[in-house]
C-alpha cells in the first residue's frame, strides 16, 4: 500500500475501534471498574501484566484477583495483614503464580507508602525522552527489594533483554493516552503520548508488516522502535493511537490486506 492509503486506513480503523464498545471485551475493562486513581493504576498494572492468552481468560483471571483484594486494590495493598495474603495463595494465570503475586503486592505496598502514584516509578530515568531507559530503570526499581524472586523477572519485561515489552507498553498507553473516546485513562500527565511506544504483539506485528510499516526481520525491541517511528510520520504527538487500528484489523474484523 502507498503511504497515503496506509494513513487513511489507519485513521479510519483507529476511529472505528477506539470507542467505548472496545472496553467490554478487553482487559482494560478491569481498571475501568474503578474511579480512584490508585485503584485504576493497580488494577491496570495487574491486568496488563497477565495479558497473554485469549482476552476472555485474561479478564476472568484479573477479575478473580481484584475480588481476592476485596475489589479495593489500593486499600488492600496498603493495609493487608498476613492472614489476608492467604486469599492470594491460589491465584494463578498461566505461569504467573503465587510467588509472583505476593512479590507484586509487596513491591506495590513499598511504593505506595512513599509515592502518591505509580507514575513516579517511571520517572526515575535521567533520560526523559528515552522510553527504553525508563522501562529499564523501572525493571531495576521493581526488583530492588531484598530477596526479589528471580522467577518473577520474566513478568516485567525490559528492553535490555531485547523484549518488545508489549504488556508494559500497553499499560503505559492506558495510563498516558487520553482522547474523547474514553478507552485509555490519561491519568498520568508527566509522561506524554509522544513518548509512548507501540504495544507489539503478534497481531499488531502481522498487520504492520503487511502494511509495510516494519522491515526488520525479527520481532524485538528494535522492531517496536521502528514501527513507532513510522507511525510518528502519521501522528507525531500520539503514534500509539494506531494500536487500535493494527490490533483491530487483525483480531476484530480480520480484514484481508494484500
Amino acid at each position: 500500500m502507498k503511504e497515503n492509503s496506509v494513513y487513511q486506513l489507519l485513521e479510519r480503523k483507529y476511529k472505528e475501534f477506539n470507542s467505548s464498545s472496545f472496553v467490554e471485551n478487553d482487559p482494560i475493562s478491569i481498571p475501568h471498574r474503578y474511579s480512584k486513581k490508585q485503584d485504576i493504576e493497580i488494577a491496570a498494572f495487574f491486568s496488563a501484566t497477565i495479558a497473554w492468552g485469549n482476552r476472555k481468560s485474561i479478564i476472568t483471571s484479573a477479575n478473580k484477583l481484584m475480588t481476592l483484594m476485596d475489589n479495593a486494590p489500593h486499600d488492600f495493598i496498603l493495609n493487608h495483614e498476613e492472614k489476608d495474603l492467604k486469599n492470594l495463595m491460589d491465584f494463578k494465570h498461566r505461569t504467573f503464580n503465587t510467588t509472583d503475586t505476593l512479590y507484586f503486592v509487596e513491591f506495590l505496598k513499598q511504593h505506595y507508602l512513599k509515592h502518591e502514584s505509580l507514575e513516579d516509578a517511571f520517572l526515575k530515568s535521567e533520560i526523559k525522552n528515552s522510553q527504553a531507559e525508563a522501562l529499564s530503570e523501572f525493571h531495576n526499581y521493581f526488583f530492588s527489594l531484598e530477596d526479589s524472586p528471580h522467577r518473577t523477572r520474566k513478568h516485567v519485561a525490559t528492553p535490555v533483554r531485547g523484549s518488545t515489552c508489549k504488556r508494559m507498553n500497553m499499560f503505559l498507553r492506558w495510563m498516558v493516552r487520553k482522547d474523547k473516546s474514553g478507552v485509555d485513562f490519561g491519568l498520568w500527565k508527566k509522561l506524554k503520548p509522544s513518548q509512548l511506544l507501540i504495544p507489539l504483539d503478534v497481531h499488531v506485528d502481522r498487520t504492520a508488516r503487511k502494511l509495510g510499516l516494519i522491515k526488520r526481520k525479527q520481532t524485538d525491541w528494535e522492531t517496536v522502535v521502528e514501527l513507532t517511528e513510522n507511525l510518528k510520520q502519521f501522528d507525531p504527538k500520539d503514534p500509539v493511537k494506531y494500536d487500535f487500528a493494527l490490533f483491530g484489523i487483525s483480531v476484530l474484523d480480520k480484514m484481508q490486506i494484500h
